[in-house]
């Protein structure tokens, strides 16, 4: 594997503006009601200034084109998924707030796992709005080998077991349909093909069907906390993904509270846990 570390410390800058039409888009794609006055919901920030390259600089599997002049650094896996986040919330986004995020790559790491060649890398991003910070992230992205011709669908198929959510907690489950998964593409300008394009999906990347967005399933979890405790409910939330989520099934999304922390976690149907959570809540 080639040594990217001279990558580390490179920047990007971007600005947006949390207007009203993309917060309706928002709260319409993941069935949201927003009364008056609403605060703008934790979890829309994914949407603001996305990669916006052009059409022709996209690679095969629909993400911009790993090369000298992009951002992220040409790791040459093929497969790539958005591994977890941290995030600090540090003051709400409002509605008009106009926002520059910059970005920094912060971490390269290699590892060598059951799968084959990993690359983990490391991103800090930071939303500031004309008062000053609104959110902290790191995020942590994943490149990792393409699948065998001869290994077996990841995941596996749904099992005979049914998920049971503990004592105490708030459930709700959502079956993110293939409109959903289309709909949050839209709103992120991602077009990772994994999320849209079946074939590709189970032929080159060797899914068992259309994948759910690593940040909509979070997104989801949110929602879960904003319906529980109100808006803007959460100061920190941090989230890794353990398997993915599958367009069509049932996605069992649960939140168990204690004091000023809650673990929230997204299962399939038969209890296949899909990613764990944990949030600190304002008090």
């Amino acid at each position: 594997m080639a040594d990217f570390s001279d990558w580390i410390g490179r920047q990007d800058e971007r600005a947006d503006v949390v207007d009203p039409g993309l917060l309706a888009r928002f709260a319409g794609t993941i069935d949201l009601s927003l009364g008056d006055g609403a605060l703008v919901p934790q979890g829309l920030h994914w949407c603001l200034a996305p990669p916006d390259v052009a059409t022709s600089l996209l690679g095969p599997d629909g993400h911009p084109r790993r090369d000298a002049g992009s951002f992220l650094p040409p790791i040459p896996l093929l497969r790539r998924m958005w591994a977890s986040s941290e995030v600090s919330f540090l003051a709400p986004l409002r509605v008009d707030d106009r926002v520059r995020r910059t970005s920094r790559l912060a971490a390269i790491k290699s590892k060598t796992g059951t799968s084959g060649a990993l690359v983990f890398v490391d991103v800090d991003h930071e939303w500031t709005g004309d008062t000053g910070p609104l959110i902290r992230e790191r995020q942590t992205i994943v490149y990792r080998e393409p699948a065998a011709p001869e290994a077996s669908s990841v995941p596996p198929p749904l099992g005979p077991d049914r998920f049971r959510p503990a004592s105490g907690s708030v459930h709700r489950v959502v079956t993110p349909s293939e409109a959903l998964l289309f709909r949050y593409s839209a709103l992120t300008f991602n077009s990772h093909r994994i999320h849209y394009d079946r074939p590709y999906a189970v032929e080159e990347e060797g899914y068992r069907g259309l994948v759910v967005h690593g940040p909509l399933t979070a997104t989801l979890l949110l929602d879960l906390a904003r319906r529980t405790f109100g808006d803007q409910p959460l100061t920190r939330f941090t989230f890794r993904g353990i398997s993915p989520a599958m367009c069509g099934e049932p996605l069992h999304l649960v939140l168990l509270a204690e004091g000023e922390t809650c673990e929230l976690g997204a299962f399939a149907d038969d209890g296949r846990q899909v990613m764990a959570a944990t949030g600190a809540r304002r008090i």
